[in-house]
């Protein structure tokens, strides 16, 4: 039986022009890479660094949503999902029957909101990386020293507490609309509020103004300072160890290198705050308005989690999200560097 006029509206990418307006520039990740050392001159030349860094960037993020995307609607979709009547029975299985309900678009549900949002995001998070390390790298009378190990894992905890302002309502929209084939698969009756991001950002400001599309941002606060601590910390220190053992610079370190740090990264993003990112989803798609969510707060949330399984519901997801983090984060990084190698 061919899809409704609405599964084939939930599914579709969310429209080529919100994906083509993200082409302009999704931020600066070249600093995940290499980054401008402490006390690096400004000037003509520090805003042409920054525009080849956007560039690099750019590519970064299209990358990293290219190959990451489908993993995570698979992710969301399972966390989502009813307890007592699953549409899933696992991550295959989700990839399945979202192909044959939903064909290749279902696998990019929600796509436009990460690519739209990159060029803020990617830009908050890098450059406050880069930020906190020359902060860190600078004496108090305004000489430079080398940054130790452990000052990296700082500058990745500060990045991640000011990116998770900026990440919040790219994935609170995101998860929106990932989640609307979930309820109207479960309920052939529902009627979807919307389907498709622009409508969804209509929607919630609506309903909640301002605050609506920061719906989530405690637990994505909350996730996110520990978790880039460990994701950017380690990240960098694995290049400088990796670069000492082959006596070169961090930048001449090969592609597999490079694409295995990062990698490494983002598994060890995961493996140290899964169970918050589950609390995170729950209340992302909850219902926009205040008087019928579900989850109003992240005590409530991670209470009746508990209570529909235990610790086993705080890992619902969790599969493709580990198959997502290596592949996604190694070539997202391996882009930028190979996009810094061109434009340097």
């Amino acid at each position: 039986m061919p899809p409704s006029p609405v599964l084939k509206n939930l599914s579709s990418p969310e429209n080529g022009a919100m994906a083509a307006a993200s082409v302009s520039g999704l931020a600066v990740a070249s600093a995940a890479t290499q980054g401008p050392s402490p006390g690096s001159s400004g000037g003509s030349g520090g805003f042409m660094k920054f525009v080849k860094d956007c560039m690099s960037g750019t590519a970064g993020g299209i990358a990293v949503v290219a190959v990451g995307h489908p993993f995570d609607t698979v992710k969301v979709r399972l966390q989502s999902q009813s307890i007592t009547k699953p549409i899933y029975s696992g991550a295959f299985d989700c990839v399945k029957k979202t192909l044959a309900w939903e064909g290749v678009g279902g696998l990019y549900k929600g796509v436009a909101s990460p690519l739209a949002g990159q060029m803020l995001f990617r830009a908050t998070l890098f450059s406050a990386f880069g930020e906190s390390k020359r902060w860190l790298g600078t004496n108090a009378d305004g000489t430079t020293r080398e940054l130790t190990n452990i000052d990296y894992y700082k500058a990745g905890m500060m990045t991640g507490f000011v990116a998770a302002f900026t990440e919040a309502p790219i994935d609170f929209y995101k998860s929106q609309i990932q989640v609307q084939i979930l309820r109207l698969r479960a309920d052939p009756t529902y009627k979807p509020p919307y389907t498709s991001v622009v409508e969804c950002v209509k929607s919630t400001l609506k309903t909640s103004g301002v605050r609506g599309p920061f719906q989530g941002l405690g637990p994505t606060i909350l996730r996110n300072t520990p978790a880039n601590a460990v994701y950017l910390g380690s990240f960098e220190v694995m290049k400088k160890k990796m670069a000492e053992v082959k006596e070169c610079k961090v930048s001449e370190l090969s592609a597999p290198l490079v694409i295995g740090a990062g990698g490494f990264g983002g598994v060890l993003y995961w493996l140290c705050i899964y169970p918050v990112d589950v609390i995170k989803s729950a209340m992302m798609t909850d219902s926009i308005i205040p008087a019928e969510r579900k989850y109003p707060n992240m005590l409530s949330t991670a209470k009746k989690l508990w209570g529909e399984g235990g610790v086993s519901r705080f890992y619902k997801g969790f599969t493709p999200c580990i198959l997502r983090a290596a592949p996604a984060n190694g070539v997202m990084l391996y882009t930028v560097g190979l996009m810094q190698s061109l434009l340097y």
